[in-house]
């Protein structure tokens, strides 16, 4: 298992070297230029910006040279100064990128996080009865949330939850993550976030789970056909020790794959949720971000969502051997 582990971490660090190069010249090839844009505010307010001043501008941001040679250089001084641990400094921010993303984060990892237990403790349970009871009505009602799942937008499903349950009959507010107006504490304080977080967090929950229910559902009617399940019913065992113990837990392989991008999803933040209800969490920051040109923030934001990725596929494969003790790790 350890020599199976280490030899993991050897190949991440490769990964993440080619995702790190790879992300690199795409930001600094994107037509997005952070220094023009500035210049541009500069000229709009009545100012002139000479070529020296744009120039030095350019420099000071180590964005002068455009050329291969010179976008290679800078990714090299980009990944020296990750090996000591720094992300860099925001351009739009201004303080260190890892304090942007720490400071950003939690918002986005408690609605991920809320909305994560809500989807398993509900699609799963949906899945297996729709497997159960195959062709029945409860079976149609789940195809039925699947497709609402899978083929609504977010965005779109987003501001018709936010239209008819804050705009129309006011229950909740219609976006923000605080009232600003009113001094809140202790258990007021806590409730005002709950209030602000609850449609975000039912739009992400009912559109996703329909893909973890047709799984759940999929994976059961395959096992429920099986000969050791029929043996199992042979032998006069209860229906729900056949489905709970012996056709649950087989497919719970199929579902490990899927946990292997759990990790990342929780810190990556929903981008178009958060757009929609004007959340400060990463995703909207990375988003304005990236039509900003701010590209310390974008290196560090993707290489951090990167490397949750490999941790991610890593336990997964870990969590093979415990699910199915017959999974040897070599």
């Amino acid at each position: 298992m350890l020599k199976y582990i280490i030899k993991r971490l050897a190949m991440a660090v490769l990964i993440l070297l080619g995702v790190s190069m790879i992300i690199y010249f795409l930001i600094r090839l994107m037509p997005v230029d952070f220094i023009q844009s500035k210049i541009d505010a500069i000229n709009q307010g009545g100012a002139t910006v000479s070529e020296e001043t744009v120039n030095a501008m350019y420099e000071m941001y180590g964005l002068g040279d455009n050329s291969f040679m010179g976008i290679l250089k800078g990714y090299f001084s980009w990944l020296g100064a990750l090996a000591t641990f720094d992300l860099g400094t925001s351009f739009v921010h201004g303080i260190p990128v890892a304090d942007v993303i720490f400071e950003h984060m939690g918002v986005s990892f408690i609605i991920a996080l809320i909305a994560t237990i809500f989807e398993f403790l509900i699609a799963i349970p949906l899945g297996i009865t729709a497997a159960t009871h195959q062709y029945s009505i409860r079976d149609y009602v789940v195809t039925v949330l699947v497709m609402i799942g899978i083929s609504l937008p977010s965005f779109f499903f987003g501001q018709v939850l936010k239209d008819f349950l804050a705009l129309k009959l006011g229950w909740f507010p219609a976006s923000g993550l605080l009232d600003a107006t009113v001094s809140q504490a202790g258990l007021s304080l806590l409730l005002d976030y709950a209030r602000h977080m609850f449609i975000p967090i039912l739009t992400i929950v009912i559109l996703s789970i329909g893909a973890r229910m047709r799984m759940t559902r999929t994976n059961m009617l395959e096992v429920m056909n099986s000969d050791y399940i029929r043996t199992a019913r042979a032998k006069g065992l209860k229906e729900s020790v056949v489905i709970n113990k012996h056709a649950f837990r087989n497919t719970l392989i199929p579902m490990v794959t899927s946990l292997a991008g759990l990790l990342p999803s929780l810190f990556s933040g929903a981008i178009i949720t958060e757009q929609v209800f004007n959340l400060p969490g990463i995703g909207n920051i990375a988003l304005d971000a990236m039509n900003r040109g701010d590209i310390p923030f974008i290196m560090g934001y993707n290489m951090f969502l990167a490397l949750l990725s490999v941790i991610g596929v890593l336990l997964a494969d870990l969590m093979y051997g415990i699910v199915d003790p017959r999974v040897k790790l070599e």
